[in-house]
């Protein structure tokens, strides 16, 4: 008896959605592929409510996976996916040509027809996060602190000349020294450090042997990879500590956690302040990966279907207690009702 009322307790449908789910974050880190080659893999995304400098009021930032090279790019409102196409191959295609995959989120600029037809005949694979899931992008997310703070420190007095610090912060960036990869941006991509502006070189002596020079750089690379690769494991680490591992399988059923403030064609609330913080239950009609499944949502939704297995909490509801409600509902049709029994009465099976 017991653990039947336990059971009904826990698969109470109001407590699933209403209540918050206090285990630790669902769904383990699942990092990035490290890439093999230099602007193989890079990501991308927007700083935006700048002041306006110089006719421009936003950056476009551009990381690249393997070697954390940065570029801050200037733009200005209202821009398209055509004008951010031709800024990416006047100013990046030059130096880099086109990666292999672009990590981004889901800014009206990524999920463009434009953006989406331009890079699949180019041949490049769009990997863009799942829905309310900004982490999938993090790296970019960083780097789009550091350079906040930087033209923060700079331009707090005159904002409006921020403009004239960007190419400082870019170069301040890349030539920080990087924990990730054990070295700096710069020297990950170019395989030497750059000489500072008022500061000559120390040595003087000759230039050495090419087959040394390349000898160096493999080695370089090297290092990079192992240094990559231990950062990885150790970022996975220490994030795992916090998390909890969460799976679900194709056609089970879920709650789903939105921001009632922010959608509304998922399901209309009539007050967002003391509605349901879970929504549902959904179907999974497909697994992404260990920590991505795509939802059967309604028609009328208009948010994307993939989402983190953080947004996620499995819906009890057992075919047992299913059943005893509808043989319940059977003897009520048939006009059978079960008489109340008696304090102290015992029923003998």
């Amino acid at each position: 008896m017991k653990a039947q009322v336990l059971q009904y307790v826990r698969c109470c449908q109001t407590c699933q959605q209403a209540k918050p789910d206090r285990a630790a974050s669902p769904g383990l880190l699942l990092p990035l592929p490290i890439p093999a080659q230099r602007w193989d893999l890079i990501s991308m995304d927007f700083v935006d409510g700048l002041p306006q400098s110089s006719r421009f009021n936003c950056l476009l930032v551009i990381v690249d996976k393997r070697t954390k090279f940065a570029h801050f790019l200037p733009l200005a409102h209202p821009y398209t996916a055509a004008s951010v196409a031709k800024l990416y191959m006047n100013q990046i295609y030059k130096i880099h040509g086109l990666p292999g995959a672009i990590v981004s989120d889901r800014d009206p600029v990524f999920t463009s027809h434009f953006w989406q037809e331009l890079f699949r005949a180019a041949g490049t694979q769009l990997r863009l996060s799942t829905a309310n899931h900004p982490q999938t992008d993090g790296q970019t997310e960083r780097v789009n602190q550091c350079v906040e703070t930087f033209l923060r420190c700079f331009t707090q007095a005159c904002p409006r000349r921020w403009s004239f610090w960007r190419p400082l912060a870019q170069f301040w960036y890349n030539n920080a020294h990087h924990s990730a990869i054990g070295m700096t941006p710069f020297r990950a991509m170019f395989g030497y450090e750059p000489r500072h502006w008022g500061i000559s070189a120390n040595s003087t002596c000759s230039v050495p042997a090419l087959q040394a020079w390349l000898d160096e750089k493999e080695t370089v690379q090297a290092l990079l990879q192992q240094h990559l690769n231990r950062a990885q494991q150790i970022m996975k680490h220490q994030a795992d500590k916090k998390r909890s591992f969460r799976t679900f399988t194709v056609g089970e059923s879920v709650f789903l956690r939105l921001q009632p403030y922010i959608q509304s064609s998922v399901a209309p609330r009539a007050n967002h302040k003391l509605s349901y913080k879970y929504y549902g239950p959904f179907t999974i009609i497909d697994k992404i990966n260990d920590v991505a499944y795509k939802l059967q949502l309604p028609p009328q939704a208009t948010v994307h279907p993939v989402f983190h297995v953080s947004l996620l909490r499995r819906a009890l509801l057992p075919a047992a207690l299913g059943q005893r409600i509808s043989r319940r509902r059977h003897r009520k049709d048939r006009g059978y009702f079960p008489r109340p029994r008696r304090h102290g009465e015992v029923t003998v099976a």
